[in-house]
């Protein structure tokens, strides 16, 4: 037992919530016990470690109806009928889509970044929707058009984050959105389409700093490195007994949230055209460091993202995604559910008000909730890049995940040349991560590099 992401407390009351939610009803017994602890004791290993293991020895509920698998081939199994394979991207315009689905992620993520906090916790006693839209209206600046103001009003809410503010805005900060996709390009440079998990953990520790990694990401490569020696990486000694499902579920309450969501991107557009091995590429990234719906977040978006190079309607390209992943799990209910609900209201803000009733209760870094955002921005902002990419930041949660995961989808839509937005020209084509290799970027190069390695995948 360690920390991680947060204190052992802090990791076993999340796991309460955890394990309800994956059909293992926690009794009132365990719930007290964990109440009962206090703060000074929040790092008491001894008390709280064996808490793990009676919450992991929890029965299912006979009453959990879903399906949801974690195996790829059990997976496939559970999906609905689906195109697989849509065809290859025409080569005049594969590049300038490229470009845009970088730019669009980057876009995307910048808008979101200010607000990231205040989109989940809100500020005066008001939720982040509310949040967000008053801190625009007190500032003139509603509905959202362009990137956030750090200016001061009454409301004396001030937001983080200056380098993405309209002020003072000139390129990409560093930010975990952008950093995954960045990984992903590295990993298919280096280990080509045959890459593994272990590949992906390995360039983490190579490329990453540890304090860049957040909640399900920090405890499974904790859990990788506390299993895998140093100098078996150095060929001195053999050790491979580590598995995804040790480093995906070992004191890792946050398997089910957003961290492998926001790392799709990288694998969508090195498999334009071909969702069924985009969703492949992203069940190998996503299976060791989440569980369930976790890894189906990320394998329906990565299948979103490599159609949305060929198919431009958002509900085809919804329902595209919705079939690399199991017909009868969480995930699929409630994008199925926001779809008939869409097609009820014409007004993007009626329609967060029903995933909020219905989805709300979930952590605002959870996979599905948020997921739902971006399918809203989609449909609601039809498919336009600055529309589209603004919505989805006006929907609150996890602002710069689903700003940069709905700006990558709409980006590759229009393409670059397509961008006939205010947030493309204050980036300067510019990205400037915290990932060793990657230090200063254009997202132009960046284009460039995720074509060559798309014609080696799509050769095969």
């Amino acid at each position: 037992m360690y920390t991680g992401w947060s204190t052992p407390l802090g990791l076993v009351q999340e796991e309460l919530n955890q394990r309800e939610y994956e059909g293992h009803p926690v009794p009132d017994s365990i719930k007290e016990k964990v109440a009962a602890i206090d703060e000074k004791d929040a790092m008491n290993i001894v008390l709280i470690d064996p808490i793990f293991d009676e919450l992991e020895a929890l029965p299912k509920s006979a009453d959990f109806n879903y399906v949801q698998p974690n195996d790829l081939e059990e997976i496939r199994r559970e999906r609905p009928d689906g195109p697989r394979k849509l065809g290859d991207v025409n080569n005049d315009e594969i590049l300038d889509r490229l470009h845009g689905a970088w730019t669009g992620r980057a876009c995307g993520c910048a808008l979101g970044k200010p607000v990231e906090g205040v989109g989940m916790r809100g500020a005066k006693g008001m939720d982040g929707r509310q949040t967000i839209r008053t801190y625009l209206e007190n500032r003139g600046h509603w509905p959202l058009d362009f990137y956030f103001s750090g200016a001061e009003a009454e409301d004396e809410i001030k937001l983080p984050c200056e380098l993405s503010q309209r002020e003072n805005i000139a390129f990409m900060e560093p930010d975990d959105d952008i950093h995954y996709t960045l990984i992903a390009l590295h990993v298919l440079e280096k280990h080509g389409a045959d890459f593994t998990w272990k590949d992906v953990a390995n360039a983490w520790n190579n490329c990453l700093p540890y304090n860049a990694i957040c909640t399900a990401e920090t405890q499974a490569i904790l859990n990788y490195n506390l299993a895998v020696p140093r100098t078996s990486l150095m060929g001195r000694v053999k050790a491979d007994w580590v598995t995804p499902d040790f480093t995906s579920t070992h004191r890792n309450p946050y398997r089910e949230w957003i961290g492998a969501q926001i790392r799709a991107d990288g694998w969508g557009y090195a498999c334009a055209g071909h969702p069924e091995l985009a969703a492949d590429f992203a069940w190998r990234d996503a299976h060791w460091t989440h569980r369930a719906n976790g890894i189906y977040g990320e394998m329906m978006f990565a299948a979103i993202m490599a159609s949305a190079f060929l198919v431009h309607d958002p509900v085809e390209l919804t329902k595209i995604g919705l079939s690399e992943i199991p017909k009868n799990c969480r995930l699929s209910e409630a994008v199925n559910a926001a779809l008939e609900k869409a097609e009820q209201t014409d007004d993007f803000h009626t329609y967060m008000d029903w995933v909020q009733e219905h989805y709300g209760d979930l952590s605002p870094v959870h996979t599905v909730n948020n997921a739902l955002v971006v399918v809203g921005a989609m449909l609601y902002g039809q498919m336009d890049f600055h529309k589209s990419i603004c919505v989805s930041v006006e929907g609150a949660w996890d602002t710069d995940c689903n700003g940069a995961t709905c700006g990558s989808i709409v980006g590759a839509a229009s393409g670059a040349k397509g961008l006939n937005s205010t947030l493309v020209a204050p980036l300067n084509d510019t990205i400037r991560p915290k990932v060793f290799g990657f230090e200063e970027i254009k997202m132009s190069e960046l284009a460039e590099r995720t074509l060559q390695v798309q014609k080696g995948i799509t050769a095969r």
